[in-house]
């Protein structure tokens, strides 16, 4: 048979999710589009990305049993569930390509993270929205009404990316006792930190049941996205079946060193969760004063909601002319477009000099014709 060699057909179906960062010329940009740790790393990383001993020509451990019992320490786990992996993103792929064969179903929530229905595509699964409900918030029970005989994995982020919302422990609970036991509940709790509890119960659920697992990453609060390095805790079961699929060596050696000096720095972790608490009260209440509606968060993020934005009685911009005159003030923020958020935007949280030098862009935009 001739002819140019072809993808299967579900990946040459798919609609890929590159993030799209946003890009300027000349100075040098205030990047509020990636929710990247507005603080940076903590200044153990910086010591020791300076003064590593690092051995180049070697490759690195598979897993490092001093990172997992970091992080076991630091959080009140059992580093024997730890996996760590290339970003949180890998172990998403992982799951999906473990436990899909061709047509089974895996549901995400209407607002939630693009990678859950692209890692189902790719692993031959059919990925099944379930409706947010009010306020772009999770809804428990409309989760469990796409449930069907041939679902699989239920993703729930949580904090949610890119709404912000955040759903209680009572409703996670309701959502995994109303799930067939053959279903794998996945906890994306990537914006855990941000939360003051550290929504732990989500280690306990792991601990419990046979299918839940959770995700975190390195990449929010503890400022280290450059390195990928991402971490999952799960029954037994599911992380031999992941740790075999895994590539041997996707996490690099400084990543496994960074992550160790990362978790350990809880002076550096407080310093970072006030900040963000700080912002998250003033920043909206500062953009009200200028008529703008910004939805409220528990992560490091906000979403500026343009569907009706009127400032001194005249239409306010759009989300398009504001994203555009942002960028021309080499501030970045996130289109929402491949989530259909048309009328909002995305923003993260940044340093106190660079929110500062936004509120006064978004009063500059307020009075822009």
């Amino acid at each position: 048979m001739n002819g140019k060699p072809l993808p299967k057909k579900a990946v040459a179906s798919l609609v890929s999710y590159r993030p799209a960062l946003g890009k300027v010329t000349g100075k040098a940009p205030i990047r509020l589009s990636a929710n990247e740790g507005a603080l940076g790393w903590s200044p153990q990383v910086e010591h020791l990305l300076r003064h590593a001993p690092l051995q180049m020509n070697h490759y690195n451990l598979p897993q490092s049993a001093d990172l997992h019992e970091a992080i076991a320490k630091r959080y009140g786990l059992e580093s024997e569930r730890i996996l760590t992996s290339n970003g949180s993103d890998e172990l998403i792929g992982l799951i999906c390509l473990a436990y899909l064969e061709d047509g089974d179903e895996a549901i995400h929530t209407q607002y939630g993270f693009l990678v859950f229905p692209q890692a189902t595509i790719i692993a031959g699964g059919k990925p099944v929205v379930a409706a947010d409900g009010d306020n772009l918030t999770v809804s428990v029970d409309n989760i469990l009404a796409a449930v069907t005989d041939a679902t699989k994995i239920v993703f729930l982020a949580n904090p949610n990316n890119p709404t912000g919302t955040l759903i209680d422990e009572d409703e996670v609970r309701r959502l995994h006792a109303g799930l067939p036991s053959h279903v794998i509940l996945v906890l994306d709790w990537a914006y855990a930190e941000y939360v003051r509890d550290g929504m732990a119960y989500g280690a306990r659920m792991v601990e419990a049941y046979d299918n839940v697992v959770m995700f975190r990453t390195f990449s929010k609060m503890h400022g280290l996205a450059a390195q990928r390095l991402g971490w999952g805790y799960f029954p037994d079961a599911i992380r031999d079946v992941l740790a075999s699929i895994r590539p041997p060596f996707s996490i690099n050696t400084l990543a496994s060193m960074a992550g160790i000096a990362a978790v350990e720095d809880t002076a550096f972790q407080e310093q970072s969760m006030a900040h963000n608490e700080k912002w998250q009260k003033e920043f909206p209440a500062r953009m009200a004063e200028l008529g703008y509606a910004v939805l409220p968060t528990t992560a490091n993020f906000f979403l500026i909601d343009f569907s009706s934005a009127s400032q001194d009685g005249h239409n306010g911009p759009d989300a398009k002319t504001a994203l555009k005159f942002m960028a021309d003030r080499h501030i970045l923020l996130r289109e929402m477009t491949p989530y259909k958020l048309d009328d909002y935007v995305r923003m993260s949280i940044g340093t106190d000099d660079e929110m500062e030098e936004v509120l006064s862009a978004f009063a500059a935009l307020r009075d822009h014709k």
